[in-house]
């Protein structure tokens, strides 16, 4: 069964909302590929989670709890009900400093979004890949996580200019 690190855009992609940074609305294609995502992996995958809750308090931000409209809140609603067969939490350390310790050192020194860095961590903890649909820092700083091990899948692939409509 693979097991993935779910980036909040995926979901909110999915249910076809603007980008919560700049207001834009993604492609019907990116919206498909992160629907077609969230299906398979709610069907036969498993999405991995903080046991401490950072990531699951981040979808509640931007996700509708009561599943509905949309497959993101579907999705969510499914890790709320802590799916025993599709969610797996894990435990994630800190630092004295409040840096995750799996978080690699060189993702600190490029400056990467603080809010991604749990996924970076988990990612990169549990040897799973981030799915990620239309948050700029993972292409932006792509060659620093590449060079620590960290996967990234970009659902809507590498050029901004497909994940949104114009």
């Amino acid at each position: 069964m693979s097991r993935y690190v779910v980036d909040t855009n995926v979901p909110i992609v999915a249910n076809g909302r603007p980008n919560p940074d700049d207001s834009r609305v993604p492609s019907n294609a990116c919206r498909a590929a992160a629907i077609e995502f969230l299906v398979n992996t709610l069907d036969s995958g498993k999405v991995l989670l903080d046991q401490a809750g950072e990531i699951q308090a981040e979808y509640r931000r931007y996700l509708n709890p009561r599943g509905q409209p949309g497959v993101g809140d579907r999705f969510y609603l499914e890790v709320l009900n802590s799916a025993p067969k599709r969610i797996e939490r894990v435990e994630l350390p800190k630092r004295d400093d409040g840096e995750f310790v799996d978080l690699p050192q060189a993702l600190i020194d490029v400056n990467f979004d603080p809010s991604d860095r749990k996924f970076a961590a988990l990612a990169k903890r549990e040897k799973a890949p981030v799915i990620n649909a239309t948050d700029s820092d993972w292409l932006n700083h792509r060659d620093a996580i590449e060079s620590t091990g960290i996967r990234v899948k970009f659902l809507c692939g590498h050029r901004r200019s497909e994940w949104f409509t114009k």
